[in-house]
């Protein structure tokens, strides 16, 4: 749990702003919150995901300056940011690049969490408040999709949305409600563009109670134990304010190289060609990101029974905190846990190659075993392992597990 304020005010205008509008006190706060001194770099991905959402937001303004969300403009306002607009390639490329980039972190950033059992209580709220996170990140990435209006994007919007058609009673009206009308077209362009220009702000606020949250209930750490004493932690600033900062310049290193070397990479050639609703793409697909989640979607033969397993594939992480009863959070501690762990990430990118491939023959048959598996993990293998599985110890606090002993050279 976060300290009380140590914050005091120097001088008089400090004091007289510190009564009204306490910003530096927040910001000194902030910076010399007690963090646990064994955090290792995968705790730096939520400091990346910050800036990235910041380059997001960033990139997406200046686009909306020159994009015109209309169906039959869309595509060539695209081309003229790319041509014509100053540094407009720069801004795309960093934009749809930025996406990928963005999920990159958000996966490391959630298996980090299942790993070390981040999920865990007391911090159930911290877990719940990023997976709403995960899923405004998913819709805001599948509306843009869409703006560039490509075939892939028409098309992946039409198969995405007619899901919503095999809802009973209600399915039709939602899928009207959607597009706007009774087909993809202009009306739908439209709400896609103002939905995914608002929600990063969304996103934004979202972000501000998923820290929040985590401030009342103090960080995670690998050991997976509370902290029990001051010699436990370090103050946020400098020790993981400079850690942060290196790993943000390590990560825009890896940005860059996509964006001025491979830019195209990680998108769909069928997206350079202007939506055509009389020509169907031999295979449509979605952006990578989407593709394991597009597996188990499709591994179900019915269109509600695929549904239904594309929300619980996602409803299931949700309700992780309530499964997993081991009192053990680290999966450093717990040998079977952590090797069902590893197998889990195995499948999640089996289904993800498998997303990739037409849905005919053993690619349908292997995307079915393989979201049978994903759901056998979290529904009983998980609830199972926390009755069976006899953890290693645990240290008596952190700093014995990271301190070398007194007479050796360390802490006393």
């Amino acid at each position: 749990m976060a300290d009380p304020s140590r914050y005091t005010p120097s001088t008089g205008f400090a004091r007289w702003l510190d009564a009204r509008l306490p910003l530096p006190r927040f910001a000194h706060d902030q910076l010399s919150f007690p963090t646990p001194r064994n955090l290792n770099y995968y705790w730096t991905f939520g400091g990346i995901l910050s800036f990235m959402l910041v380059a997001q937001i960033v990139t997406g303004v200046a686009l909306v300056m020159h994009y015109t969300p209309d169906a039959g403009l869309a595509f060539d306002s695209v081309e003229t940011i790319m041509r014509d607009v100053n540094y407009g390639w720069l801004i795309r490329y960093l934009h749809a690049n930025g996406a990928s980039m963005f999920f990159i972190a958000g996966y490391i950033h959630i298996l980090r969490g299942l790993y070390y059992g981040s999920y865990k209580a007391p911090r159930e709220v911290v877990w719940l408040l990023g997976m709403m996170l995960f899923l405004l990140m998913m819709a805001t990435a599948f509306m843009g999709y869409v703006l560039p209006w490509g075939q892939m994007s028409f098309w992946g919007a039409t198969v995405i949305t007619s899901l919503f058609g095999a809802i009973p009673v209600i399915g039709d009206q939602v899928v009207t409600w959607l597009w706007g009308g009774y087909s993809v077209d202009d009306a739908t362009l439209g709400r896609f563009f103002a939905l995914h220009y608002l929600l990063p702000f969304v996103i934004c606020a979202v972000v501000g109670l998923h820290v929040w949250a985590l401030h009342t209930v103090g960080n995670n750490n690998p050991s997976g134990i509370e902290v029990r004493s001051g010699q436990d932690t370090l103050p946020f600033h400098p020790y993981y304010s400079i850690r942060d900062a290196l790993a943000i310049a390590v990560f825009l290193l890896v940005y860059g190289w996509f964006v001025f070397y491979i830019p195209n990479y990680l998108g769909h050639p069928d997206n350079y060609i202007p939506a055509n609703p009389m020509v169907t793409p031999p295979h449509i697909v979605p952006e990578w990101y989407f593709l394991p989640f597009y597996a188990i979607l499709r591994a179900v033969p019915s269109e509600i029974g695929g549904i239904l397993a594309l929300a619980g594939s996602v409803a299931v992480l949700f309700a992780l905190p309530w499964l997993d009863r081991s009192p053990v959070r680290s999966a450093r501690f717990r040998p079977l846990y952590r090797l069902f762990f590893w197998l889990l990430v195995a499948d999640v990118l089996l289904l993800g190659w498998l997303g990739s491939r037409p849905p005919e023959g053993g690619y349908v048959a292997a995307a079915r075993l393989a979201a049978a598996w994903y759901f056998l993990h979290f529904l009983v293998i998980v609830p199972l392992l926390a009755r069976i599985e006899k953890p290693r110890p645990l240290p008596a606090s952190i700093a014995v597990a990271v301190l070398p002993p007194a007479g050796e050279g360390g802490a006393s």
